[in-house]
Parts: C-alpha cells; sequence; structure tokens
C-alpha cells in the first residue's frame, strides 16, 4: 500500500500555472469530467468565492486521485508571497513537489522563494516548465535561469517541438519519441507515439545527451555504458533518474502547455516514476515528551504496526466542527479513536476521517501511514500540534512560519458584538499562523497584523463575510524593531526592604548587539547543540563562576531579558539581535527569590536601553518588477525616490526588469501607482527580505504613542 501513496505539492509564481495544472491532472485522472478554467472560476482547488473573484490561489487545497494505479494527494499551494505560510506548512508534510515554471516569465522571485522552502524540507522535486505556446515563451533561457538561480542540475526529460506559436507538442526524450495529439477529439485524450519530426531530431539527440550525462550523477552503471558509447535502456535511465531525484543529486525537467494539455500526462508519469513514496522518506523523528529536556530522540517507520503519530498542518474553522488537515506518519486510526495531543499533553478523540477534493469529502473508516486526511471532532488541536498513541507518545518538531511584517487597525462598526468579534478573531489567526490580533494597551486600538497588504485585505474580507463581522480598516502601520546602539555593561541592584521579607537581587549583565556573521555564528552553536536558533536573534549567556548568582536563579534572569525585549523601552515595538550575558551577581540567603531576579533582568534591560540607546530597524523588501523596456527610467526613478536600493536592471526581448531592496514603509499603494504610470503593463512581486536600520525621522511610529 504504501509504495502505491504519493504525496506532491503544486509549487510556483503566482500565475505560473499551478491551478491550471492541477485541473489538468485531474481531468486526465478522472475525477473530473471536464477540466475547469481559472478566468472561469470552476477549478476544484479555488473554491473560496475570494480566489474565484481575483483568479489567484489563497488556501492550500488538497484533492486525491488515481493515476496508473497510484494513489496521489496532491495540495496546489498558492504562489503569492502574503500567502507563503501555506507553502511552508504544505512542503512540511509533503514526500515531494512539482515546481511550475512560465516559459516567458522564467524564474521568478516567488518560485525562487519556494524552491528554497523546499530545499530546506529535503523535498524531492520534478519541474514543469509550462506556457511553451505563449508568445515570447523559450524554454531553454528558463532552463538557464533554473540552473543559475535554484542551483541545480536538470535532467530535462522532455523537449518542446517548437515554441510560442510554432510550439507543436511535446518530445519524450526517455523514450526519444513525439507525442502526437488527436487535433480532431475534443476531450485531449486520444493520442500515438510516433517518431521525432525531422525538424526536431537533433536538437533532441543532442539533449538526450546531456540527459544522460545528468543521469550518470545517480547511477555508475549507467555511467560505464554511457563512457563505452553503449545504448542505455529506458528502465535503467528510469532508475538512475528516480535515484538522482530522490538523493537530490538531479531534477528532472518536464514541459509542455498545461492549458492546451500539452505534456501534463508525461508529468504525472514523472510524479509517479520518480518522485517517492512515503516508504522511500526517512522514518519521521521527534522527541519523547517525558524527557524533553533531556533531547531524548526518538522516531516512527511508516508502518501500520507502529504506534500512531501524525502532524496536524492546517485548521479550517467550520460551523458544525473544525477541519484539522493531518498528515499521519505511522499507525492508523479510526473514527472514534482517542489519542495524545503531545503539545499540549491533552487526550483528543477524532469522531469523523474524510478524504478532501476540494471542496468535497470522502467518508474514511481508517486512515493509515502516508496518507493526508482531515478530521473532525478534535477540540484543542492545532497548526504544528502532534497526535499520537497515549501509551507511547512523540512529539514531533512544530512548523516555524515567518513573522508579521505589516499591521492595521481595526475599526469595528457601532453595533458590532465584541464577543463575537473576538471569538472571529481567534479562529482566524488559529487557522493562519501568520495573522496575529492584538490590542494596544495604549491606544486600546484593535490591530490586526500579517504578510502584506493583500494578505489583510484577504483577512479583512474573510471576517466580514464568513463571520459576519463588520469593521473598517485603518491605515496600514509597518512592524518595526529595536536592537541597541552600541554594548553595555553595568550593575543593577534590586533591594526592597518594607518590613518582613524584602527583595534582594543584585545582577552584573552585559548587552551587545548582534552583527549577522555573530547571529550565523550562535545559530551554528546551536545547532550543533541540537537546538533551534533563538526567535528574533535574542540570546542568553549564563557566564557566572562560583555561585555567586544561585544556579536555580539564572532561568529568571534570562526570563526577565526575554519579557523586557517584548516591548522596546523607548517605542513599543519588539527588540532583536542581542546577546545578554551574565556575568557577575550576588544574592541573600532570604531576602532573594526567582521572581526578585527576574524583575531585576527587566529593569536591567530597560536602563540597558536608555543607556546604550536604540537603534530603529524598518523592514525592506526584496521587489522585482517586470515591465516594458521604454519604462526601466521611470521605474528607476520611482524605486530611487522610495528610498530603495537597486541590485539590477536588465533588459531582454523589449521588456525590462528591475531588482531592488525597498522599505516596506515606502511600497504601501505601489501596486496602484505602478499600473497608472505603466498603463496597466508593468507587474511587481515582493518579499520580506530584512531589517535594517532607519532614522527615526523617517519612519511613521504611530504605534509607539
Amino acid at each position: 500500500m504504501l509504495e502505491t501513496l504519493r504525496n506532491i505539492g503544486i509549487i510556483a509564481h503566482v500565475d505560473a500555472g499551478k491551478t491550471t495544472t492541477t485541473e489538468r491532472i485531474l481531468y486526465f485522472g478522472g475525477s473530473k469530467h471536464k477540466a475547469g478554467d481559472v478566468d472561469d472560476g470552476n477549478t476544484t482547488t479555488d473554491f473560496d468565492p475570494l480566489e474565484k473573484a481575483k483568479g489567484i490561489t489563497i488556501n492550500s487545497a488538497a484533492v486525491t486521485l488515481d493515476w496508473d494505479g497510484k494513489q496521489i494527494t496532491l495540495i496546489d499551494t498558492p504562489g503569492h508571497v502574503d500567502f507563503t505560510a501555506e507553502v511552508e506548512r504544505s512542503l512540511r508534510v509533503l514526500d515531494g513537489a512539482v515546481g511550475v515554471f512560465c516559459a516567458v516569465g522564467g524564474v521568478e522571485v516567488q518560485s525562487e522563494t519556494v524552491w528554497h522552502q523546499a530545499n530546506r524540507h529535503r523535498v524531492p522535486r520534478i519541474a514543469f516548465i509550462n506556457k511553451l505556446d505563449r508568445m515570447g515563451a523559450d524554454f531553454f533561457a528558463c532552463l538557464e535561469q533554473m540552473k543559475e538561480k535554484l542551483q541545480i542540475i536538470p535532467a530535462v526529460c522532455a523537449l518542446p517541438a517548437g515554441q510560442s506559436s510554432e510550439f507543436t507538442g511535446v518530445i519524450d526524450l526517455v523514450r526519444m519519441k513525439f507525442w502526437q495529439q488527436d487535433p480532431k477529439d475534443p476531450g485531449h485524450f486520444k493520442y500515438q507515439w510516433v517518431e521525432i519530426p525531422e525538424a526536431h531530431r537533433e536538437l533532441a539527440k543532442e539533449w538526450r545527451e546531456h540527459l544522460l550525462e545528468a543521469a550518470s550523477h545517480a547511477d555508475d552503471e549507467l555511467l560505464e555504458l554511457v563512457l563505452e558509447g553503449q545504448d542505455v535502456p529506458e528502465e535503467m535511465l528510469r532508475r538512475a533518474l528516480r535515484a538522482g531525484t530522490l538523493s537530490g543529486k538531479l531534477t528532472p525537467v518536464l514541459t509542455g502547455s498545461a492549458k492546451e494539455y500539452h505534456g501534463v500526462r508525461l508529468l504525472m508519469d514523472a510524479v509517479n516514476q520518480y518522485l517517492p513514496a512515503p516508504s522511500d522518506r526517512p522514518p519521521v523523528e521527534g522527541f519523547v515528551p517525558s524527557r524533553a529536556k533531556e533531547k531524548e530522540r526518538t522516531e516512527r517507520k511508516p508502518d501500520p504496526k507502529e504506534p500512531f503519530s501524525g502532524l496536524a498542518f492546517k485548521t479550517v474553522s467550520e460551523k458544525h466542527g473544525d477541519l484539522i488537515f493531518v498528515r499521519i506518519y505511522s499507525g492508523e486510526v479510526r473514527p472514534g479513536d482517542t489519542f495524545l495531543n503531545a503539545t499540549l499533553k491533552r487526550t483528543e478523540r477524532v469522531s469523523h476521517i474524510y478524504r478532501l477534493m476540494g471542496d468535497r469529502r470522502e467518508r474514511l473508516e481508517v486512515a493509515g501511514p502516508g496518507e493526508i486526511v482531515a478530521m473532525v471532532g478534535l477540540k484543542l488541536t492545532s497548526t504544528g500540534h502532534t497526535l499520537c498513541a497515549q501509551d507511547q507518545p512523540i512529539a514531533l518538531d512544530e512548523i516555524r512560519f515567518p513573522e508579521p511584517v505589516i499591521a492595521q487597525s481595526l475599526i469595528p462598526a457601532k453595533n458590532t458584538d465584541e464577543t463575537k468579534l473576538a471569538d472571529a478573531l481567534g479562529k482566524m489567526v488559529r487557522d493562519d499562523p501568520t495573522l496575529r490580533a492584538r490590542t494596544d494597551a495604549e491606544t486600546n486600538q484593535l490591530i490586526l497584523s500579517g504578510m502584506g497588504e493583500l494578505h489583510l485585505e484577504v483577512a479583512i474580507h474573510k471576517l466580514q463575510r464568513d463571520h459576519g463581522v463588520q469593521v473598517t480598516a485603518g491605515r496600514p502601520m509597518v512592524a518595526y524593531r529595536q536592537r541597541l546602539a552600541g554594548p553595555i555593561e553595568f550593575e543593577t541592584r534590586y533591594i526592597k526592604q518594607s518590613g518582613g521579607r524584602g527583595k534582594y537581587a543584585v545582577i552584573y549583565m552585559r548587552y551587545e548587539p548582534l552583527s549577522k556573521e555573530r547571529i550565523e555564528e550562535l545559530a551554528a552553536e546551536r545547532e550543533e547543540e541540537g537546538e533551534k536558533p533563538e526567535p528574533n536573534n535574542l540570546y542568553f549567556l549564563d557566564k557566572i563562576f562560583g555561585g555567586s548568582v544561585p544556579t536555580e536563579y539564572v532561568p529568571s534572569v534570562e526570563q526577565g531579558f526575554r519579557l523586557g525585549c517584548v516591548k522596546g523601552a523607548k517605542y513599543g515595538f519588539p527588540c532583536v539581535d542581542i546577546l545578554a550575558t551574565l556575568l557577575d551577581g550576588k544574592a541573600h540567603d532570604v531576602d532573594s527569590s526567582a521572581d526578585t531576579f527576574k524583575l531585576a533582568a527587566i529593569e536591567s534591560f530597560r536602563d540597558a536601553q536608555l543607556k546604550a540607546g536604540l537603534q530603529l530597524l524598518e523592514p525592506i523588501m526584496n521587489v522585482m518588477v517586470h515591465a516594458p523596456g521604454n519604462y526601466l527610467g521611470d521605474l528607476t526613478r520611482d524605486v530611487s525616490r522610495r528610498r530603495g536600493e537597486i541590485l539590477n536592471t536588465s533588459l531582454d526581448r523589449g521588456r525590462c526588469q528591475l531588482h531592488a531592496y525597498v522599505p516596506l514603509a515606502e511600497l504601501f499603494g505601489y501596486t496602484s501607482e505602478l499600473r497608472n504610470f505603466t498603463s496597466g503593463t508593468a507587474a511587481f512581486t515582493m518579499e520580506p527580505s530584512h531589517y535594517a536600520a532607519v532614522k527615526e525621522e523617517l519612519a511613521d511610529l504611530r504605534e509607539a504613542s
């Protein structure tokens, strides 16, 4: 059973053709009688009304189909950077992925981002270069960009027969045959394998040699045949391609036009042949919850006889019970089973289990290892929680999400039920880990934070549509950060006596801002010790010698330091990139306590900020603008006006590309302004890059008021 399962994701930049490719896969797989179209708003995975209206994928959606004896669970992920959390949590539980690239746009910003996300999760991939029928399509230019930007060894398994208006079909370089579709068949099912057209024969022979060269990286026997000039059997070549894909040594590259039904079936054959089954992946690792401090690791193999374990990676709030998406790693689960939520140390009972087809569901009586299912009945479980057998618990690593970079105030309508609003926001934040909702203690404003303007727009739309809560959005605000302007050492004496037991804590601390290089060093040290890097790069070191501060009080000092970093002394923004070192101190046998040392550390760090000074940091976005070449000068001047740093510009076939770092504060409303001065001919993408120092007079500090 395990060998017949495939869990794959479709990942790419927005508008590369992910959803259309998914539709054609479902159509050819027999799951749909008619393929949907993004423009018509009738696709299976983009079923949300807002997705249909905007023509983009906002939520990752799972579908299941059978293909040549394999059960394939496919997750269509968003291509817009604002919804990168959907990609992150999907890649965390998938065994393989298909990267879709536009033959016209090449390797665009978000394509590069999601590819590196997949690298981080060690997910084997194949690539599909799409839209070969479009004007300006260039398969070979896209391939060169993939080698340069993604650092891959491409194993080109399919070649286009012509491009743009001359595109006629796909050449299979493994079979060395041309896939000829029957132009008279309106269903696009009829085809035949024929000899490669003479006009493309020499090119096919050349790229067949490149394919064999790439495959030889993964198979020594194949390498010997190539060196001896002998023919390579088709099965040996497929075996080498599979081995190279699973090991990450190479990436099979397919091509076609999903919209015109070309190359999709070859792509799915490649999914079956080259991407891993759950049994091909390493056993999932976690730690024993009762021995978390000792970091005792354990693992679960994808075996139905193993104790049950699964990871909840997505929640969807519904009126009749939340839907929890779970990847099962080991064991089996049935409706009515009770298991442990190892994250919360609470038991949960599942009432129903479903296999999903977009917004449709198929009820299951049992689900086993390798399957991705949706469960109903779980009351406490949310994204990143581990579900496991009660008698043999395991806690899997939680999913890490990026921090929000933009915030917006929400003004409820006069007749809004505050309890209903709070409940609605609670569900939305639970479903989307990159959303944050809070009430500012000083201004009493309700603040919603997210990954970008579109992210917040979608969240507010859902708040009004799905939960019936009417709010007005304020102007977006930037999520600034703070760090110390320089290093400082000093002593803090927290001594209070007012009758009875007093409070006594003396600590001598050193605080220093961290450079990028020092952050990388500290993160590497943590990884060597089996620990994760600290969030916001806040590190604490204990350098006490001789017990001047009792060991049991040191964690309280660290806790006080971290509490002080939540909201800086000068502005109400979090502090980042700081190393705090406890060098010395004193304690009293009677008057000292853990709470006293915590309060001393809070006071110490507040004084450190005031004495050393603070540096304000703003989020910088990685921006890529595509436009007709005649607008390059205007784009350059506009980016410079926005305090942007231009990294490079290029001109190719009448189109220009500008790559720059631009402060997020300068990009509000950029979409409409860009559309206006380029007459709607330009497009841009942006993603969070880093934080950089900003002068206070240039910052919008309304949150600090």
